[in-house]
């Protein structure tokens, strides 16, 4: 791609996922934040539940709430802590991408990783684009793989 090139739907998005995040560290943190969201009706958020189909549109706002509330309460039952930590925005003022990780999948959320798993939803204002597929495995697991089977399928 050069500088005249417009990037593309893709590559804004993987830009975005790649980019800066603030943890939401505290649960009134979250609060404020999903207000923020419902605040901003002149914003069409795109719903994605990574490993599903991404959405070819983004949701309504009674599917934006819908998914608020239940996402809120599933983080606050199945994370058994006194923080949140798993949810993370691009900008917690003005948020335009945001990843929320499951609290059954967390690996290595917090820190560093080389190869961090993939949040469980994304909040988007850009249409998503398949992460298990624009994202591949690590290439140690593909070498791993090939050893183990000889670069095929198990028989």
């Amino acid at each position: 791609m050069t500088a005249s090139q417009p990037a593309s739907p893709t590559t804004n998005f993987l830009d975005r996922f790649r980019g800066a995040f603030s943890g939401v560290l505290r649960w009134q943190q979250l609060d404020a934040l999903w207000q923020t969201l419902r605040a901003q009706h002149d914003k069409h958020w795109y719903l994605y539940a990574v490993g599903e189909t991404p959405p070819d549109a983004p949701a309504s706002r009674e599917q934006l709430d819908r998914f608020l509330r239940e996402i809120d309460r599933l983080l606050r039952e199945e994370h058994e802590e006194d923080y949140c930590g798993i949810v993370y925005a691009d900008d917690l003022e003005d948020p335009a991408f945001i990843k929320i990780y499951d609290p059954g999948n967390l690996g290595v959320v917090c820190g560093f990783s080389d190869n961090p798993p993939l949040p469980g939803w994304i909040l988007s204002l850009e249409a998503p684009v398949d992460l298990q597929q624009a994202l591949p495995p690590a290439g140690n697991r593909r070498r791993w793989w090939a050893r183990l089977f000889g670069g095929g399928r198990p028989r």
